[in-house]
């Protein structure tokens, strides 16, 4: 009964002293508190490790610097940590169960982000630490990081980028400070992805954590790594620089079909690389700098060589067409693989399987034939009659006018080879720059989707 009385005793005590004795201050309780010793670990052995357990919630992407390799991101970060020489007891101190103090002199974790690559010694918008009775110490602040980001730009602009942020002490080894998240992955993802802010360039598509020991001059690091996953926004990109480049392709292709003897499509064409060019030069800045070339270069770099070797070929076909002009025989070989070999391969179906030329026999035999009636009329008799002699001069005449439409159908037959000979060139260059073509946009496509 005794005890009873005690403990009553007491605790009416206490209640006065609170409330009568001394105001229920923060103000007081800071004072009252430990906050010695600033610069070294609080714990009171040595070996033991204090155990600090961090997160972080990704706000923004402020920027991703395709061209020097970096990441500048808002994050809201959170530490917690220990101190075994900070506490309180909340019945002594009016059921206090914890304070928020700033300017206090606090050990702090040397922790630091290992990919940050610039430096803010600008103090953060909120410098407070949330301080509990047990001696748990919270310290929550905005915290911008610009930090190195190691980009693959291969499937540039439909690219996803990876961006690591490791956070560990830089001078503490594991046998001092032990990182750990407070959340896992899907939990920071959530966090994030509720809070995130799109400025129309980077989506988030992923969060993960993971805890790690890193390895450096013969110590081991406890560190714990946010892999933050982005993914593109391509619009931009499509509207300025992938449909105008596939535009000009297909006016280049389009341009196969102008007729072959105008001389448009050579104009039309050099039009278009000159324009394709002025394309690139002007959307140069906005292809990423890096060792890995885009597959978007890569496309824009063939279908520039495409449209500069159709070129060359319609200033081939041109000359084949100056030759048709100029009448001069065609050459056996050009007979042989293009008229022949090409002509049966690319379904010209006009031609004969001997060829186009079907008129050499029949222009030897006509030859044959006005030889001999000239050797015929050189052996009739001068003392023939007026008749037969006007007759003989019938027969030159007409002898001649055969010698000149032999001539002619010769002439226009070198000219119809030669054309013909343009036209499967013609088919041959249109057929092969469809297939380059659908090649690299197929291969183009498939890394995209994929």
């Amino acid at each position: 009964m005794s005890q009873r009385c005690v403990s009553l005793l007491l605790a009416f005590t206490l209640l006065g002293v609170c409330h009568g004795g001394f105001p229920c201050s923060y103000s007081d309780l800071v004072k009252n508190l430990n906050f010695t010793n600033a610069g070294v670990r609080p714990v009171k052995d040595s070996y033991t490790v204090t155990n600090v357990t961090i997160d972080i919630t990704l706000y923004t992407v402020v920027s991703l610097d395709t061209s020097l390799q970096y990441l500048s991101t808002l994050i809201w970060f959170s530490m917690e940590w220990n101190n075994e020489f900070v506490g309180w007891d909340p019945v002594m101190n009016c059921s206090i169960q914890s304070i928020l103090a700033t300017g206090v002199e606090l050990w702090k974790p040397d922790l630091y982000v290992y990919e940050m690559i610039t430096y803010n010694d600008d103090p953060p918008v909120v410098e407070y630490f949330d301080i509990t009775h047990n001696g748990t110490i919270t310290n929550a602040k905005p915290l911008p990081i610009v930090s190195a980001c190691r980009l693959n730009m291969f499937r540039f602009p439909f690219d996803s980028q990876k961006c690591n942020l490791t956070f560990g002490p830089y001078i503490h080894t594991e046998k001092d400070i032990v990182m750990s998240p407070k959340s896992n992955s899907s939990e920071v993802y959530k966090g994030s992805k509720d809070v995130f802010v799109n400025k129309g360039d980077w989506i988030l598509l992923d969060v993960t954590v993971k805890s790690n020991l890193l390895y450096v001059n013969g110590a081991n690091f406890s560190t714990v790594l946010y892999e933050i996953t982005l993914k593109r926004v391509p619009v931009v990109h499509i509207i300025t620089l992938i449909l105008p480049a596939c535009f000009m392709v297909l006016l280049d292709i389009v341009s196969m079909f102008i007729h072959i003897e105008s001389g448009e499509r050579l104009e039309f064409k050099i039009t278009l690389v000159l324009g394709f060019s002025v394309l690139l030069l002007i959307l140069n800045d906005m292809l990423p700098k890096s060792k890995t070339a885009p597959v978007l270069g890569i496309f824009c770099l063939v279908c520039m060589t495409v449209m500069i070797l159709s070129i060359i070929g319609c200033v081939t076909i041109s000359y084949v067409m100056t030759l048709s002009k100029s009448q001069t025989a065609v050459p056996s070989w050009v007979k042989t693989w293009i008229l022949k070999y090409l002509a049966m391969l690319l379904c010209f179906r006009s031609l004969n399987k001997h060829g186009i030329s079907i008129l050499d026999s029949e222009t030897e035999s006509n030859n044959e034939m006005v030889n001999a009636e000239r050797r015929n009329t050189t052996q009739i008799s001068t003392e023939d009659s007026h008749e037969v002699k006007l007759l003989r001069e019938l027969l030159n005449e007409i002898l001649k006018i055969q010698e000149d439409l032999t001539e002619s159908r010769i002439k226009q037959e070198y000219k119809s080879e030669w054309h013909a000979a343009a036209l499967v060139i013609d088919r041959f260059i249109v057929i092969i720059y469809l297939i380059i073509v659908t090649v690299v946009f197929a291969v183009v496509i498939a890394i995209w989707v994929s």
